[in-house]
């Protein structure tokens, strides 16, 4: 059965990180992918041998952009398209006489993604950054990280994938669904700064309304509390707490022991939440990960192990829902989210050259 996305034919230049992230949104759904990558960059079609999960999904086409037999062949891919995603930075398309002036005038229906850390415009444009970078200027890393401690990144998944390329995947769907109605295409200007800082959106609002103090380590979301925080374990392994509302807070409580303590009653009260984290990472530390999981799974306590990579494909709510597929010999995210009408075709890392 087709994905829901069937009939967008995409046009990828090959990057990575973000660009390829809403890439493999698109493709994961039924969109015809075609990545453009250049010759002899790693494996057959320069992706390390068809290793890489971003890449899933594709046909791939190897063209060397310094030949103009090849940017004649991607101008004239362009005018039956939907879609182009690039992420190169703001000028190179322009050089290379395939920037959106040319390609619009060609097919005035065309959606030009363009993914940057920085954006088309403004004085940082030109320059090189990373997803580290990028969230720093948008205020969103100094809140992730401990008290007194220093600013701690996610990974890369604020900036690249997140703010990057989800942002992305929606702007260009966006401006296609615009397009259908209007006939006439547009630039997509992504910038990772920019989705970094509107992925901040509530954090943004308790702040402005008072909720939020400047600090790291020392609010409700951010590991300041109690009741909303990672603990580890007697076997050196750690779970996960988030038990925010009232009746969640008591079935906590009440599971753990601590119901007769008084000073819980307290629990929004920012002055007991360090004494009360003390009193619950010590707790914590009597038992196993297990022997916590055998307590509290299965109730609304808003609680859940924290998995590695290894064991969460193999969790029985991970592997009765099949959020985990393998291909390849290949361990990998399975596409999401789920359609009722339309389910994602099964991936697969195998790369075709375009029909």
């Amino acid at each position: 059965m087709p994905g829901a996305l069937e009939g967008l034919t995409v046009l990828e230049f090959a990057g990575i990180g973000p660009g390829p992230f809403a890439c493999m949104m698109l493709a994961d759904h039924g969109a015809r992918v075609i990545r453009i990558e250049r010759p002899g960059r790693g494996g057959r079609f320069g992706d390390a041998g068809n290793r890489d999960i971003l890449n899933r999904n594709r046909e791939r086409l190897a063209l060397d952009l310094k030949d103009p037999a090849a940017l004649a062949q991607i101008r004239e891919l362009a005018r039956s398209a939907d879609v182009i995603v690039e992420g190169f930075r703001p000028g190179v398309m322009e050089r290379l006489g395939l920037g959106p002036e040319v390609l619009l005038a060609d097919n005035p229906r065309l959606v030009f993604g363009r993914m940057t850390g920085w954006g088309q415009d403004g004085p940082m444009a030109p320059l090189a950054g990373h997803d580290i970078n990028y969230i720093a200027l948008s205020g969103a890393l100094h809140t992730y990280g401990p008290a007194g401690g220093k600013p701690m990144f996610p990974v890369n998944a604020v900036g690249d994938f997140g703010g990057g390329g989800m942002l992305m995947a929606f702007g260009v769907l966006a401006a296609v669904f615009s397009a259908q109605r209007t006939g006439q295409g547009q630039v997509v200007d992504c910038a990772m700064v920019d989705g970094a800082a509107i992925l901040s959106a509530m954090t943004w609002s308790f702040f402005g309304n008072g909720q939020w103090r400047d600090q790291r380590g020392v609010n409700l979301l951010d590991g300041g509390t109690h009741f909303y925080d990672t603990y580890e374990t007697a076997d050196g392994k750690w779970i996960s707490i988030g038990s925010i509302e009232a009746q969640f807070y008591a079935l906590l409580l009440e599971k753990t022991g601590l119901q007769d303590d008084p000073a819980f009653a307290r629990q929004m009260d920012p002055a007991e939440w360090g004494p009360l984290k003390d009193k619950v990472t010590a707790l914590f530390l009597t038992r196993t990960r297990d022997e916590w999981c055998a307590l509290l799974d299965g109730t609304d306590a808003c609680f859940a192990p924290v998995l590695s990579l290894a064991e969460a494909p193999d969790h029985p709510h991970n592997a009765a829902r099949g959020t985990f597929v393998e291909d390849g010999g290949m361990v990998m995210p399975a596409p999401a989210p789920r359609f009722s009408a339309t389910p994602a075709p099964r991936p697969s890392l195998a790369g075709t050259a375009p029909t």
